[in-house]
This record gives C-alpha cells, sequence and structure tokens, in this order.
C-alpha cells in the first residue's frame, strides 16, 4: 500500500493502461477485462486489475496534469512493480492532417511545464517513448486496420491558454497534438527503468473546433485501448 493507492503486493500487473478519467478506466475492467477485480478507490481514482485474453493487466485512472499523473505513476512503479506503461487518454489536434478520433502514438513529448527544468536544474530534458512499445503500438494499430499518427506531442500545463494563438508556434515545429500527462510518465519512465507509451485519441481540434462529447470521451475510443491492450502484452 502506498500514500494514494489502497492495493496488496501483487495486486497490480507489471503491465497498465492509464487513462487520465478513472471512470473511463471503469468502462475499460468492465468491458475488457475477465475477473477483472478493484484495487482501488482512494479519492474514486478506481484502479482494476483481470485478465485480457488470458494475460494479467491492471488499468487506472491517474486524473488531469502532470502533477496528479505523476504521483500516480511514481507509486506505481516504485511501491508496485510496474513496468510497462500506456497511457491511453484524449488529445487536442493543431495539424490540418490530424482529424478527430484519429489516433496519435507519442515518439516523444514536449511541455511548457516546468517540473523538467527544476528536476535537471535548468536544462532541457527530451521525454520519449519506449521503442519496442512505439513499434508494438504501431504493430498493434496496424492489425486493427488502423493508420495511426506517429510524432511528437505537447504536454501542457494549461487547458485554458492565455494566448490562444500559443499552439501554433508548436504546431509549426512539428508538434502533432496537446495533453497534459505523457511528458511526465516518458520521464519517470525512463528514472526508473520502466517502458512507456502515449497512445491518443484526437477528442477536439484547435484549427476546426470539432470537439466531441463527454460521454463519448469516456465510454467509446475503443480503439486506443486495444491498442494498448496490445501494446503493454506484447
Amino acid at each position: 500500500m502506498s500514500f494514494h493507492i489502497a492495493a496488496e503486493k501483487g495486486s497490480i500487473a507489471e503491465a497498465i493502461l492509464l487513462p487520465g478519467d478513472p471512470l473511463r478506466a471503469k468502462f475499460i475492467a468492465e468491458n475488457y477485462l475477465e475477473e477483472a477485480k478493484r484495487f482501488n478507490d482512494v479519492r474514486n481514482m478506481f484502479g482494476y486489475t483481470g485478465r485480457y485474453k488470458g494475460a494479467k493487466v491492471s488499468v487506472m485512472g491517474t486524473g488531469m496534469g502532470i502533477p496528479s499523473h505523476s504521483i500516480y505513476v511514481n507509486e506505481l512503479i516504485k511501491d508496485f512493480g510496474v513496468r510497462r506503461l500506456a497511457r491511453v487518454g484524449t488529445c487536442g489536434g493543431i495539424r490540418d492532417e490530424i482529424k478527430v478520433r484519429d489516433l496519435v502514438l507519442a515518439i516523444a513529448a514536449s511541455t511548457d511545464s516546468a517540473v523538467n527544468k527544476v528536476r535537471f536544474k535548468g536544462m532541457d530534458y527530451a521525454p520519449a517513448a519506449s521503442f519496442r512499445l512505439l513499434r508494438a503500438a504501431a504493430q498493434a494499430a496496424e492489425k486493427l486496420g488502423l493508420s495511426p499518427h506517429v510524432g511528437p506531442i505537447l504536454s501542457s500545463d494549461s487547458f485554458y491558454a492565455d494566448d490562444p494563438d500559443q499552439w501554433k508556434l508548436w504546431a509549426r515545429f512539428g508538434i502533432l497534438a496537446i495533453e497534459m500527462e505523457a511528458a511526465e510518465l516518458y520521464t519517470l519512465a525512463a528514472q526508473y527503468g520502466a517502458e512507456a507509451i502515449a497512445i491518443l485519441t484526437v477528442s477536439d481540434h484547435l484549427i476546426t473546433g470539432e470537439a466531441t462529447t463527454s460521454e463519448e470521451r469516456e465510454k467509446s475510443f475503443r480503439s486506443m485501448v486495444e491498442v494498448g491492450l496490445g501494446t503493454v502484452l506484447s
């Protein structure tokens, strides 16, 4: 048991999916896992372990933003021995070729957060995905007949930016989409010798203004879940 995860040792698998929304974790457990048992409900941050195609796998919400995500990933890796982590969440598209509901596999995650500036004493660090998991995710997507976008993303601390055009600078440098957690996930995985990948569904678009509903974000986006399961169990 850790500060924020009330689980017994051995109750969390080495492979885990990490949606931001705890209700999405519940949905994944109920619809994809056999023999799913809840191992955490502290602060209603639900976590479950079950079996997918016979293999043990877990799923747990992490909340929104780098600080919340960091708490759970730290404890999952250090206290419970999790080794393969896939963030399955949503992002905002910022390039014309990226469409709402498309799948994005994040090679690397830039960030406007200060967390790594503090961690690395003002120096820049480049948080990147595990190549093995990235390749596994691309292969899992291909098996499902999907053509994901593969490239860099931005993990931002601000959902509501003061400068509404700030995203245009990131897009000019090849950033595909914006979300709020992957940079910290990749950094912590590197720090502790684990493997991590962010598998994202485009839920809204800063150019077109198109957006999905909250119900869609909670209960649909099944493709990224299936890709995520195939990836962490590879």
